[in-house]
C-alpha cells in the first residue's frame, strides 16, 4: 500500500520559512518524480515544484522561483520542499505526489495534504 504522509505545515508570519517533508513508503521511491502541489480555498490545485528521479531536474512555478526550494533524500524516501520569504498568497494546503512521469496522471499517489497559513 502506498503511503505519502506530508508534514511541516503551521502558521507562519509573512517573511518567514517552512520546510515540508513528505515520506514515502510501498513503492520503489526512485522509479518516482515527486512533485508539490498546493490549493489554496475557492481555487484549483497548482504545480509547485518537481524533481525528477534520474539527474535530479528540478522545475518551478513562476510564482514560487527564487523563494521555494525541492529536494529529495532517496535514501530516506522523502521529498522536501523549503519554502523561504512566505507571502500571504503562499496561504494553501500543501500536497505531494509521486507519479512516474514528469507530468500529471491519474495514476500518481497523493498525500493528504499539510496546510501552510502565512498571516501576521
Amino acid at each position: 500500500q502506498v503511503q505519502l504522509v506530508e508534514s511541516g505545515g503551521d502558521l507562519v508570519q509573512p517573511g518567514g520559512s517552512l520546510r515540508l517533508s513528505c515520506e514515502a513508503s510501498g513503492l520503489v521511491f526512485t522509479d518516482y518524480v515527486m512533485k508539490w502541489y498546493r490549493q489554496a480555498p475557492g481555487t484549483e490545485r497548482e504545480l509547485v515544484a518537481r524533481i525528477s528521479n534520474t539527474i535530479l531536474i528540478k522545475q518551478y512555478s513562476e510564482s514560487v522561483k527564487g523563494r521555494f526550494k525541492i529536494s529529495r533524500d532517496d535514501a530516506k524516501e522523502t521529498v522536501y520542499l523549503q519554502m523561504n520569504s512566505l507571502r500571504p498568497e503562499d496561504t494553501a494546503v500543501y500536497y505531494c505526489n509521486a507519479g512516474r512521469a514528469w507530468t500529471q496522471s491519474i495514476d500518481d499517489y497523493w498525500g493528504q495534504g499539510t496546510r501552510v497559513t502565512v498571516s501576521a
